[in-house]
């Protein structure tokens, strides 16, 4: 998960020693890109996140679960950096000029819900916190990764200009998720194994 944030930064490290934005391969618009990118992995991080309890049921790979947690933050990491480069770069740090935006448009209130819902995940990752939480409530609060999963997913909808279909992708791989999350695990198991 780390590789594509190190390809954005040697993109950005090429432009700072005089590529152009192009050449650097970040288009001509290289903050927009740079939020494109972020947003993207950030929500790529997300969906890898909540497809392990399904996959976990459908293989039984158990082993699985140890993915989870870092997927998660990895996934807080982007969406937290994409959240950044578009207030410092994109608004300049300008506050009225942020809160023009939000206002302007509902994918940026969609998007900040859903970091906002990711913040409390990712703050009660640590093992010593889930402990201290306990087993049932700890389950209840990162149930909250499902919401924000909603909120980037039609952010991202919104987001693009006409009909494009890559959001309509992640919007469907979010509801075979969420589909997957209300069987339980038994019928999955029965509908997965091979027929005799």
């Amino acid at each position: 998960m780390a590789l594509p944030l190190a390809v954005l930064v040697a993109r950005w490290g090429a432009m700072a020693w005089g590529l152009s934005p192009r050449a650097a391969g970040l288009t001509a618009e290289p903050v927009a890109e740079t939020i494109n990118q972020l947003g993207l992995w950030a929500l790529r991080a997300l969906w890898l996140t909540l497809a392990v309890t399904p996959l976990r049921a459908v293989t039984g790979w158990n082993w699985l679960a140890a993915w989870r947690r870092p997927l998660g933050l990895w996934c807080f990491a982007y969406a937290t950096l994409h959240l950044m480069v578009y207030v410092g770069l994109d608004m300049l740090g300008d506050l009225g000029l942020l809160w023009a935006d939000v206002v302007k448009h509902r994918f940026i209130l969609l998007g900040m819900a859903g970091w906002v819902m990711l913040l409390p995940l990712a703050l009660t990752s640590p093992r010593a916190v889930a402990r201290w939480l306990g087993g049932r409530r700890w389950r209840v609060l990162h149930r909250l990764a499902y919401v924000a999963g909603l909120a980037v997913a039609v952010h991202f909808l919104l987001r693009v200009k006409g009909f494009q279909i890559e959001p309509w992708i992640y919007a469907g791989l979010l509801a075979l998720l969420l589909g997957l999350r209300r069987w339980p695990a038994r019928a999955i198991m029965h509908w997965t194994r091979p027929r005799a």
